[in-house]
């Protein structure tokens, strides 16, 4: 007999790239929601937005799609439309504090309320948040310049109350992680818990016994940087594509030759802020500045992109080349629409000499997680590792030069976060594991 929709329990994890939900039962059954999308059955929903407007009668209304329909919607551009992704990242910024689309402002738990529906419209009565123990993944530390974690779980609750996941409990990440791989062990073990995401790296170092088959978990520490795979996608932007855009090119402003505001460069090497480019200030800059630009050429190719919405294309170049160096010493950037073609060889070692200050700061941060929990890295038995950015060979080097390859252990990159979540939604006491709480 199957389990009473409130005996279910339901884990979200809510990535910048990506976002999985999971459900367990009492029995310990877990399993992801799938997504029906063009034939396929899918259980990772892509965290993007598009909004397209229509005309309906005399007015207007403006339409919302996520996930996998979001980049459908985009792709058939067959209306006015916005695109956003890694919208995560506004999360914890004091700074961000709405955007327009079309003739409506949206906060971040705007933005987030509208991607959830698009969720559970999408998932069916699996994702019923209003009748489920519900536990929402959430980073150690959020992503962005100066995080406002506080702000950011404020907009979180927001966000989910409004869905009537007014009692859900906010879970670290790699403590879900944790449980997930917790699964696996036939002995107490001490473990290290490292989960890359797009926007923010997480370590968490648990402990896990059993008594009388019971398993027993301990939080011994926990640490986080807002460094993951969008920060490697943003060298790759940086020194491949902007600079064959007029990064670094002068324009001539009252009898003097000035440079390029890089500002400009920095906003769209960032996912986040590249969507938010042409509904902001910057396009119409970017025109008046090419207007007096010493070579105009670049720049032109700079505001095509922003102008006809090709930051999905580049993000895919971006992760096509990021991806192929994970196993090749060399690969081939190649990014081509309306009239930009961009195309340059990239090898392994310059990505990793890009990268290298921002593993620096990852090894620093793993670190500090041993530290916090008083654990030497010989002690560490396991270190379970999840996320796409682990498979960055720079990345993986790091923990076996620590920890030594036969320690190292992975699992589905995308899953393993929400089962987990969902796994200590049918614990005896979900709220001990609450972020923050000892």
């Amino acid at each position: 007999m199957p389990a009473a929709s409130s005996d279910l329990s339901i884990g979200i994890d809510f990535g910048t790239s990506n976002t999985v939900v999971a459900i367990a039962d009492p029995s310990g059954r877990v399993e992801a929601v799938t997504f029906e999308h063009d034939g396929a059955q899918l259980k990772v929903y892509v965290t993007a937005l598009c909004f397209w407007d229509e005309r309906h009668g005399n007015g207007r209304r403006t339409h919302v799609e996520g996930g996998p329909w979001a980049i459908e919607h985009f792709l058939d551009g067959l209306h006015a439309h916005r695109f956003i992704q890694s919208f995560k990242t506004f999360a914890a910024s004091a700074t961000f504090q709405e955007t327009r689309i079309f003739r409506d402002r949206y906060r971040f738990e705007d933005l987030l309320g509208a991607f959830l529906r698009t969720l559970i419209r999408h998932g069916g009565a699996a994702v019923d948040l209003t009748a489920r123990n519900v536990v929402v993944g959430r980073p150690v530390t959020f992503a962005g310049h100066n995080p406002d974690d506080a702000l950011a779980m404020q907009r979180y609750r927001s966000a989910f109350a409004g869905l009537g996941a007014d009692t859900a409990t906010y879970v670290y990440e790699p403590v879900g992680a944790a449980f997930f791989f917790a699964r696996q062990l036939d002995h107490d073990a001490t473990v290290l818990v490292a989960d890359f995401g797009g926007g923010t790296s997480d370590f968490s170092v648990m402990r896990f016994s059993r008594a009388a088959g019971v398993l027993k978990a301990e939080p011994l520490g926990h640490s986080g940087i807002g460094i993951a795979g969008d920060a490697f996608d943003y060298r790759i932007v940086d020194r491949v594509v902007s600079p064959r855009l007029g990064k670094g090119g002068s324009y001539r402003s009252m009898g003097k030759i000035l440079t390029i505001p890089n500002h400009y460069y920095a906003n769209f090497a960032r996912w986040n802020q590249l969507a938010l480019m042409k509904g902001s200030g910057d396009l119409k800059e970017l025109r008046e500045l090419a207007r007096v630009a010493i070579d105009p050429a670049p720049l032109e190719k700079f505001i095509e992109i922003v102008d006809y919405d090709l930051g999905f294309a580049l993000y895919r170049a971006v992760s096509n080349v990021k991806l192929a160096l994970s196993s090749a010493e060399e690969a081939l950037f190649q990014f081509r629409g309306e009239g930009v073609d961009i195309t340059a060889p990239v090898t392994r070692s310059d990505f990793e000499g890009w990268i290298a200050d921002d593993v620096g700061k990852i090894a620093h941060t793993v670190d500090q997680a041993l530290a916090v929990a008083g654990v030497r890295a010989e002690e560490i038995e396991r270190v379970f590792l999840t996320g796409g950015t682990s498979f960055v060979p720079a990345i993986r080097r790091l923990f076996i030069d620590r920890f030594g390859e036969t320690r190292l252990t992975s699992a589905d990159q995308f899953e393993s976060i929400a089962y987990g979540l969902a796994l200590i939604g049918q614990s005896d006491n979900p709220t001990q594991w609450a972020a923050g709480e000892p």
